[in-house]
């Protein structure tokens, strides 16, 4: 390896060991702990490569590189952080810097990163223009725990980052919780079309008039279809409609671009039947898989603190986790995913006795995960109010009463349409949602006797039948086998 490199970290064992191990290789250092002297030193035309902290006493280094780049198109930047946030992968990637790689990093890696910087950096009479700095709107971090250290997330964040202003559909896939409505948020909220409309689609708003109206509030914007394949048959035609009229219309300057999330296999949805196969080559242009919680335990504290700094932001008691407690979150294996994390981290906030969250809260908290003692709850699991295969584990985590579930669907129904309100004839969408699993359960409990079922109910036959026609709810009579 050969070439100067000019390191910024306010970190001076970072400095230390990045020194040794590139002189070591063959380079010529320079280390510095300011961005002023980083800024100097390539004025002066010192360096061959940079690699950068973000933040710095005096600045923030992803600001800088579109300076850097002003006075040397040709000189590549590397940008190391201990912010693992898909915010900081974006921002790293708009300002044009050759490799973003966190905090504690491989250094191996870092060093093979160096050496193709070093290896393919043009010479100075091939420098290209200036590239564009990073637009203003992409400093900001939504209030979203989009954290991720493990290589799998630093992986999505980078694709997120390549694909973020491209116009090709995208599909992101994952169990429950893993934080799929998140990132398909940030593909809007980070874009070149943020300030345009953003709207979320649900099975409950799957009806003709509430696709036309989505279609005109997310003009230029988004459209983010929550689990397709929760989606009836009708309404999975009405969006290929839509698609395609965006697709090929007069209007189509002004198409939105569709995200979809789906379980963790989209594809097992199409063999079953549940996801209409042209759907889902139309909203799988590109697909990303978001790793569950278990995948990543080195990402469990880190969210963890993340999450209640931010209950403490939002008015909860000021918590930290003790050593105990962190040691007993991490081995917890999160079925929930960060849902069950964040829920987790609210109720300790509000409940724990002191500023550090003890071991003991930790182990009553943990357990409630799994329920409580006595009668079980009436569980809800037949009732995905958004659309969501209850499979796919779209249910809190704890094991409460029917009411809190259904609570919890609502709200988070009405925050994915954000300071808007979902269409009107929610009452009548809600109560379909509820009524049709709720006879299919009943019509399988009592194989298929229509009789039995309505007495189950304690509803008249004739009200039976009216329901099962206008659900469409096929009813199909067996002998249950003792």
């Amino acid at each position: 390896m050969d070439g100067t490199v000019l390191i910024a970290d306010d970190d001076r064992t970072i400095r230390t060991v990045l020194t040794q191990a590139l002189t070591r290789a063959g380079c010529r250092v320079h280390a510095t702990g300011s961005l002023a002297q980083l800024e100097k030193w390539v004025e002066e035309g010192r360096g061959d490569l940079v690699i950068t902290d973000v933040m710095m006493p005096d600045g923030n280094g992803i600001d800088q590189i579109p300076a850097i780049h002003q006075a040397r198109p040709d000189l590549p930047v590397i940008v190391i952080s201990a912010q693992n946030t898909i915010v900081t992968a974006i921002r790293a990637t708009e300002a044009d810097a050759f490799e973003y790689l966190p905090k504690p990093f491989d250094l191996p890696d870092l060093m093979a990163k160096a050496n193709q910087a070093l290896s393919r950096r043009p010479r100075r009479s091939d420098a290209t223009a200036e590239p564009a700095a990073p637009s203003a709107g992409s400093t900001a971090d939504p209030a979203m725990p989009l954290i991720g250290h493990a290589p799998a997330m630093q992986s999505l964040f980078r694709m997120v980052a390549r694909v973020l202003n491209a116009d090709l559909p995208v599909m992101i896939a994952g169990e429950a919780g893993v934080g799929k409505t998140i990132i398909a948020r940030s593909f809007h909220e980070l874009s070149d079309r943020r300030d345009r409309g953003l709207v979320f689609l649900t099975s409950a708003d799957a009806g003709e008039k509430s696709v036309m109206q989505a279609t005109e509030k997310s003009r230029g914007g988004t459209i983010v279809i929550e689990n397709p394949a929760g989606f009836d048959q009708a309404a999975q035609a009405r969006l290929i409609g839509l698609i395609e009229a965006m697709e090929t219309g007069a209007d189509r300057a002004e198409a939105p671009r569709f995200v979809a999330t789906t379980g963790p296999d989209p594809q097992a949805d199409v063999a079953s039947g549940r996801l209409r196969s042209d759907l889902y080559y139309r909203l799988a242009g590109i697909t990303m898989v978001v790793p569950p919680l278990r995948a990543r335990v080195d990402d469990i504290l880190p969210l963890a603190s993340h999450l209640l700094a931010r209950a403490s932001a939002q008015g909860l008691p000021e918590r930290s986790l003790s050593e105990e407690a962190a040691t007993l979150l991490r081995a917890h294996p999160f079925p929930g995913n960060v849902r069950e994390l964040e829920n987790m981290m609210r109720r300790l906030a509000l409940t724990a006795s002191a500023t550090a969250i003890s071991g003991s809260e930790m182990r009553e908290a943990l357990s409630q995960q799994g329920g409580g003692r006595g009668a079980p709850a009436m569980q809800s699991a037949a009732v995905p109010l958004d659309g969501v295969s209850p499979v796919a584990g779209q249910l809190p985590a704890d094991d409460g009463p029917l009411s809190d579930s259904v609570e919890a669907h609502l709200q988070r129904y009405f925050d994915l349409h954000g300071d808007a309100l979902p269409p009107p004839g929610l009452y009548d969408r809600i109560l379909r949602e509820v009524e049709r699993p709720l006879l299919q359960v009943a019509l399988d409990a009592t194989g298929g006797n229509q009789l039995r079922c309505a007495d189950l109910l304690g509803i008249n036959r004739n009200t039976l039948r009216k329901k099962l026609t206008e659900l469409n709810i096929e009813v199909t009579r067996r002998r249950k086998l003792m």
